[in-house]
């Protein structure tokens, strides 16, 4: 059950951590660079809100190196999909490769 909650904290912090990193290139690429700022930090309060007990809980079953490879294999879950489909960036076979090197880690990281 601890994993769960990790992956949907995660998942829902990461959705926070990229609009607040990216969509401001979209949404105020007009606006002064303190408005960006200024609206990034909002966003990224929410980020934290997530990002923080999801790391408290999934350190109780997993690795430290564990945590941050899932953290890597969500982070790329999401921004594939954002990147596509809300900026209008093109698919590239880059996040494939991409991907396949974070199965990669998965497997290394957590192998007995």
């Amino acid at each position: 059950m601890n994993l769960t909650w990790t992956v949907l904290l995660l998942l829902g912090s990461n959705i926070f951590m990229t609009f607040a990193w990216y969509g401001h290139l979209k949404n105020l690429a007009g606006a002064p660079l303190w408005t960006a700022i200024a609206v990034s930090w909002g966003i990224a309060l929410f980020e934290y809100m997530l990002q923080v007990p999801a790391n408290r809980i999934g350190f109780q079953s997993l690795s430290l190196g564990q945590l941050k490879v899932l953290q890597e294999v969500i982070t790329l879950t999401v921004f594939v999909p954002f990147a596509v489909l809300y900026m209008h960036q093109p698919l590239k076979l880059d996040y494939l490769w991409a991907g396949l090197c974070l199965v990669g880690a998965v497997y290394f990281i957590f192998r007995n």
